[in-house]
């Protein structure tokens, strides 16, 4: 399946699985919620509920109020349609159907955040039996230090060695 194709297949799932869950709970399907979902899935990796907003506003010409963002969202959270981090005190936020599980490096000086693919991860985790639970993914966070980070540390300890 091509890349676009996937990205169509996953927005008309989660269109889906909008849909019935407002017309099964007798909710209005209102247009900020779907425009929210659309760009809730356009992001490319992370995100902030300003960042989402500013998206709104700027690229689909769809301003909405940030209780409408914060409301929808939380919709979103419970639909496990999206899946919330807090990263270094920050929270953002990630379209999660159809994506694998998966880690996150976390610099603890700058705080980039850096998804990693970790098959072995995975599979220890598939193997994982768990009593009374029935597990549907994860999110693991490493933290450490980033080559920037650490490069730019190393430099600093140099200079001051250097004028002791």
């Amino acid at each position: 399946m091509k890349a676009t194709e996937k990205k169509d297949s996953v927005r008309l799932a989660v269109e889906r699985i909008l849909t019935n869950y407002l017309e099964m709970n007798n909710h209005r399907k209102t247009p900020e919620r779907f425009a929210i979902l659309e760009a809730v899935y356009s992001f490319k990796g992370h995100f902030t509920l300003d960042e989402l907003g500013q998206k709104l506003n700027d690229v689909y010409r769809f301003p909405v109020s940030r209780a409408t963002l914060y409301n929808t969202i939380n919709l979103f959270l419970e639909l496990r349609l999206v899946v919330r981090h807090s990263f270094q005190g920050a929270t953002k936020y990630e379209a999660c159907y159809a994506d694998d599980s998966h880690c996150h490096q976390v610099c603890t000086v700058c705080g980039k955040v850096t998804e990693v693919r970790a098959p072995e991860i995975s599979m220890a985790i598939d193997q994982l039996k768990l009593k009374r639970f029935h597990k549907d993914g994860y999110t693991l966070y490493i933290y450490g230090i980033c080559s920037t980070c650490q490069a730019a540390l190393t430099r600093k300890r140099k200079s001051m060695n250097v004028k002791h």
